[in-house]
């Protein structure tokens, strides 16, 4: 499967994105971010106010779709409008294969000239981790 820039034509169904995260990427994540919360490398600790076990920062799975978006069109500096909404948290098992998270998307008109906008599905073991997910992006 390709994973360069696609052409963006409203109706277009994109490449689905996979994206492996274990738990040294949230440690490394931790760092670049400054957020060291003890729900994203504790599994006592997530457990502890209710969650499954360690999950992944929400930042960074927003990060994961972004990357989708960007590889998609092939321009970080042609994303001109970003957003999600967090809906479900990303378990990240203590095991060498962690969890994947895949982003699908569909491209549909804009209201801007030269633009399209990118409907995306992001999901974790099926589940929908992210909602009202999109990005307003310059066609290429």
């Amino acid at each position: 499967m390709s994973t360069g820039p696609v052409r963006l034509r409203a109706g277009t169904d994109l490449p689905t994105r996979t994206y492996r995260v274990t738990r040294l990427d949230l440690v490394r994540y931790a760092g670049a971010s400054g957020d060291f919360n003890a729900i994203h490398w504790s599994d006592r600790a997530a457990t502890g106010v209710g969650l499954p076990g360690v999950i992944a920062h929400g930042m960074y799975t927003m990060g994961l779709a972004a990357r989708a978006v960007t590889s998609w069109t092939g321009d970080p500096g042609g994303v001109l409008e970003y957003g999600v909404r967090f809906t479900r948290p990303v378990p990240v098992p203590d095991t060498d294969d962690g969890t994947e998270v895949v982003v699908a998307g569909t491209v549909k008109p804009a209201e801007r000239d030269g633009c399209v906008l990118l409907a995306l599905t992001v999901t974790c073991h099926g589940d929908r981790v992210l909602a009202q997910a999109r990005a307003v992006v310059r066609a290429g």
